[in-house]
């Protein structure tokens, strides 16, 4: 394992090269479920299961959810106050994940482990989304373009 003191100081202050292109890549993939999952929550159907599934006022609370995934999954894609868009969507995933994906009350095994995995899925999206929330979007974006 490296120390700390075993790191160049010049690559603790530089970014690499690599830096712009791999967060925009970075940012393209995380943005990526939520660009195309948001216009779904619209759907008659998914409010209709989450209904099902006991959220309240789904016929308002799903579009609305819809509505973060997307303004938030735009904002992180595009790096323009991405760091709002990342709060929005950890407030969605914050809200959503333990509504949807409540994998403990599952008796039948193969759902039981299907809704586990979504709910790991959406607390890593969630790690990832706070990130996002304090070191912003990286070199190659609207944000570091405006500094």
């Amino acid at each position: 394992m490296a120390s700390a003191a075993a790191i160049p100081s010049h690559s603790l202050t530089q970014a690499p090269a690599l830096a712009g292109p791999i967060a925009l890549l970075g940012r393209l993939f995380f943005a990526l479920i939520f660009l195309m999952a948001g216009p779904n929550h619209f759907s008659s159907q998914t409010i209709a299961y989450a209904a099902s599934q006991g959220v309240p006022l789904a016929s308002i609370a799903v579009p609305l959810s819809g509505l973060l995934a997307i303004l938030g999954g735009l904002s992180i894609l595009l790096g323009y106050r991405a760091r709002i868009g990342a709060w929005l969507i950890a407030l969605f995933l914050v809200v959503v994940t333990p509504a949807m994906h409540k994998f403990w009350g599952v008796s039948d095994p193969m759902m039981h482990q299907m809704q586990m995995i979504m709910f790991m899925k959406n607390m890593a999206m969630l790690g990832g989304a706070l990130l996002i929330t304090q070191l912003g979007a990286g070199p190659w974006s609207l944000d570091a373009r405006q500094r």
